[in-house]
């Protein structure tokens, strides 16, 4: 398994804990790396994904819930919620990273983590961001270069 592959697992854990951890911790990425062992080679793509997604996760989860029909981000399960994330994080935000590439391992990351449906649902929401992108139909939302 590649190094981003496993960045992208990680920062998926560290999402979830954040998200079923609601307490006011002062360094919550601090506090979950504490706790869990990372290997060095991930650190710098771990950290690019989940600052990117709490930085820019007002824009991220308004993308989501445009094109996640009927499907508000409180009622998603965690693990679709923050695969989705990291996913529109890349989309949006990472020129460098194609956008198959992005959806793929989204989908990949969602199977191994999430339910049965999960892939399937992942596929769906980010394929309707991937075909609005290349017709530049998603307003309002900074797109990367590229």
């Amino acid at each position: 398994m590649g190094t981003r592959r496993i960045s992208r697992e990680q920062a998926l854990q560290a999402l979830f804990y954040m998200d079923m951890h609601r307490d006011p911790v002062e360094d919550p990425v601090g506090a979950f790396c504490s706790s869990f062992a990372r290997d060095k080679p991930t650190e710098p793509f771990f950290h690019r994904l989940v600052s990117g997604v709490q930085d820019n996760r007002k824009t991220i989860d308004t993308v989501i819930e445009r094109f996640s029909s009927n499907w508000r981000i409180s009622r998603m399960s965690c693990v679709d919620r923050n695969v989705l994330r990291i996913a529109v994080f890349e989309l949006l935000f990472c020129a460098d990273i194609p956008p198959k590439v992005s959806i793929n391992e989204a989908i990949d990351v969602g199977k191994r983590f999430g339910t049965e449906e999960s892939g399937s649902f992942i596929n769906g929401i980010l394929d309707s961001i991937r075909l609005a992108m290349q017709e530049n139909k998603v307003d309002g939302v900074p797109m990367a270069e590229g």
